[in-house]
């Protein structure tokens, strides 16, 4: 009982980061990435359509991604909707593909998506949290009802709360690191 709970709390965990590995990747930094526009959605035949199904990425240059449509029809809502989102990208069309070069970050837009990623961090700090605390409850009703021995609920919570201190290290590091980036000209 006490190894399924801990699983289950390490997994969702893990995922917590994974969700915060993803928002980092869609805050800009001074470069193009293809995962800036991985939550954008398109109104392709009515429905709307996660971008990455209906285009493929390439990154030429440092700051700028052509979006190469597999359907020619689509280019236009695919135009649009990459102008109507708020990467602030003027995006431009040849026909084949869609050339979307990104603006110089300001110093105050740097430190906006600072703010933003600190956020996003704090987010998934508490989130973990949160998760520390269902387990914890969880092994304490364990050791209530007598399922398992205190010894081992004891144990238990100490391994949790290791376990919640390694993943909250880990998204230290990750707002660190992005917070390099984002100030990187």
């Amino acid at each position: 009982m006490i190894e399924e709970t801990m699983f289950e709390a390490e997994e969702k965990m893990d995922k917590a980061v994974e969700v915060l590995k993803e928002d980092f990747a869609g805050i800009r930094t001074g470069r193009a990435n293809p995962g800036l526009f991985n939550k954008l959605t398109v109104d392709y035949y009515g429905a709307p359509t996660p971008l990455q199904q209906l285009a493929s990425f390439q990154n030429p240059e440092p700051r700028t991604i052509l979006v190469i449509p597999f359907d020619k029809s689509a280019m236009h809502e695919i135009e649009k909707a990459i102008r109507d989102s708020d990467l602030g990208v003027n995006p431009s069309s040849d026909g084949h593909q869609i050339r979307c070069v990104m603006p110089e970050l300001t110093e105050e837009r740097r430190r906006e998506y600072i703010k933003l990623a600190h956020h996003k961090a704090e987010e998934a700090r508490v989130s973990v949290r949160n998760i520390r605390r269902k387990a914890k409850t969880d092994l304490d009703k364990l050791v209530k009802d007598g399922e398992v021995g205190e010894d081992d609920g004891t144990r238990a919570e100490k391994e949790l709360d290791g376990l919640t201190k390694k993943h909250t290290d880990l998204v230290d590091t990750l707002v660190k690191a992005k917070e390099a980036e984002l100030l990187e000209v």
